[in-house]
């Protein structure tokens, strides 16, 4: 059976192909052994998963293809729900279309950069120039491109559990360990400090910050956050403050901006326009450096060359940035779609209201983000095996979700929702999980 990119199974080597044998013999590439030879992946990607685009994803396609209409509740793409990029954004990337044929510096166009830097300083983080931000496509490439230039083998990064998982795969193909710190569902999802402390070893490198979380939508407060600048500070860590997030928030919810807090240990921050801007196909992220970056010259170095290597990121949508962070922008009217009789919020609010109606199905209300993470009580659901109960559930409701282990929590009893889609297409969506819930619930 021919495989193509995608397809499940295993592509290891035992599979189902016949060896040849016969005499070794010299071809112009090489020595010929008379066998076969598989193609196999690299041992670097033994334990990585990246699961929101795994085997559920497959099994989505493999439905659509049969003729199936698959309502998508996976993943965090505004665009394909109605939500339309800014058109001040759509200008401005046409506009340089002209202009912006060849690459760009490495780091990032200058204007670009600039207008990064200066939204920093707006904030209060002292010292932002426009030498310290990396523009890159997406705030994904940049998680990449900073773990390769920060972790050697053996090396140990704090990551939250639950998280977005990039995190956890990039920290692990760079050949690190992911050390999970638990958060607390019953504290509304919030990590406790001491336990992260006690989790610190001479191998740890660097601690992990998503705020607002995602899958959980917690946010953090502000003292919670110097709690994490003052653990990283003791212990020489470099902080990743992921904060992609940063203004979608709910009922009067505050983001501190973790940059505000550390200054003796380097403190990267990562944004872009993916969400908040809804502009998720433009690729449009950067990282700021900010802190002790006197201490980080030689690392600084490295992710520098790595940038290099990747020429840069796409220049026509990095002239979207200075306008989206320009006061006349506004945030692209972000507050309004959070705000009561806002989408972002009515969604919420709707999603929330359907799924705890659910017998045995529990959910803390989300400060932020675009997600709903809730609890199916293992009491009530018999779940050992999380992907493939929403496999099965995908299968009889045409819903894909996500499984709640796909963010590296360590029980089966969580699932992920996007409430992107329209109150209608959720609520249709809702109650067909709910009958099907109805078939498989203990009572």
């Amino acid at each position: 059976m021919r495989r193509t990119f995608g397809a499940s199974g295993s592509s290891r080597a035992g599979s189902a192909v016949p060896a040849q044998s016969g005499p070794c013999r010299c071809t112009a590439f090489g020595w010929d052994t008379g066998r076969v030879r598989l193609i196999t992946q690299s041992s670097k990607l033994a334990g990585v998963r990246y699961d929101v685009r795994g085997p559920i994803l497959q099994e989505a396609e493999r439905l659509e293809r049969s003729g199936h209409e698959i309502l998508r509740l996976n993943i965090g793409n505004p665009a394909v729900f109605g939500f339309d990029a800014p058109p001040e954004l759509v200008e401005a990337v046409h506009a340089a279309l002209p202009r912006a044929q060849g690459y760009s510096d490495s780091r990032g166009i200058a204007p670009a950069r600039e207008a990064v830097a200066e939204h920093y300083t707006r904030i209060g983080v002292p010292g932002i120039g426009p030498d310290d931000v990396l523009i890159g496509n997406g705030v994904s490439e940049l998680i990449s491109l900073v773990l390769q230039a920060l972790i050697s083998p053996g090396d140990e990064i704090l990551i939250p559990s639950p998280d977005y998982p990039l995190w956890t795969a990039q920290a692990t193909l760079a050949g690190g360990h992911a050390v999970h710190y638990p958060c607390d569902e019953q504290n509304g999802w919030m990590p406790d400090l001491d336990a992260i402390e006690r989790l610190v070893t001479e191998r740890t490198k660097g601690i992990v910050l998503i705020n607002p979380n995602n899958p959980t939508g917690a946010v953090y407060s502000a003292e919670l956050v110097r709690g994490f600048a003052a653990l990283a500070e003791r212990h020489g860590l470099v902080l990743m403050a992921d904060e992609i997030y940063d203004h979608i928030l709910y009922d009067g919810a505050q983001h501190e901006h973790a940059a505000l807090h550390a200054r003796e240990t380097l403190c990267l921050t990562f944004s872009g326009l993916s969400k908040i801007q809804r502009v998720a196909g433009y690729r449009a992220g950067w990282v700021v450096a900010s802190g002790g970056r006197e201490r980080a010259g030689d690392f600084l170095e490295g992710l520098t060359l790595l940038a290099n290597m990747r020429m840069c990121a796409n220049v026509p949508a990095q002239h979207a940035i200075p306008v989206a962070l320009s006061s006349a922008s506004d945030w692209s009217g972000i507050a309004e779609l959070c705000a009561p009789g806002g989408r972002f919020r009515d969604q919420r609010d709707v999603a929330h209201r359907l799924l705890t109606e659910i017998p045995g199905v529990t959910c803390e209300l989300p400060g932020g983000a675009m997600y709903l993470f809730p609890r199916l009580d293992p009491d009530r659901y018999d779940i050992h095996d999380d992907q493939h109960f929403v496999i099965e559930l995908m299968r009889a409701t045409r819903v894909m979700i996500t499984n709640g282990r796909g963010f590296n929590l360590p029980t089966p009893d969580h699932v992920r929702f996007v409430t992107l889609p329209s109150a209608e297409v959720l609520t249709e969506a809702i109650g067909r999980i709910a009958e099907y819930l109805d078939t498989v619930r203990i009572d």
